[in-house]
C-alpha cells in the first residue's frame, strides 16, 4: 500500500501503478479499491483517463509508514532482531476428529 501511495503522490494512471509497483491486475484492483474506500487515494478523470492520486490522509499514512520503517531499520543496524512471524503461523488448521 505504501508503494502505491508513493507512486501516486502526484497522480498517475492505473497502468503506471501496475508496472511500477510490480503487481498483478487482481492485486492492483484490490489495493486501489481498499485505498480509495479508506480515503488514502482518490480517483479522478483527466482527459477521459482514470488518474489516481494520494490524498492528504494518504500522504500522512505514507509519512508515518516511512517513520516506522526508519525505526525498524535503525534497530536492525544496532543489532536488535525484530521477529515477524511467517504468514503460515496465522493460517487456520483443520483438527482431525478421532
Amino acid at each position: 500500500m505504501a508503494d502505491i501511495l508513493q507512486i501516486a503522490r502526484n497522480g498517475v494512471l492505473k497502468t503506471q501503478i501496475l508496472y511500477r509497483a510490480n503487481l498483478s491486475f487482481e492485486q492492483l484492483t484490490h489495493y486501489l479499491d481498499l485505498l480509495t474506500s479508506t480515503g488514502l487515494l482518490k480517483k479522478t478523470s483527466q482527459k477521459g483517463k482514470e488518474v489516481f492520486e494520494a490524498t492528504t490522509k494518504g500522504l500522512e499514512f505514507l509519512k508515518t509508514h516511512q517513520e516506522i520503517m526508519g525505526l525498524l531499520s535503525h534497530d536492525s543496524a544496532r543489532g536488535i532482531r525484530i521477529k515477524i512471524p511467517p504468514g503460515s503461523l496465522f493460517a487456520t488448521t483443520r483438527k482431525e476428529v478421532n
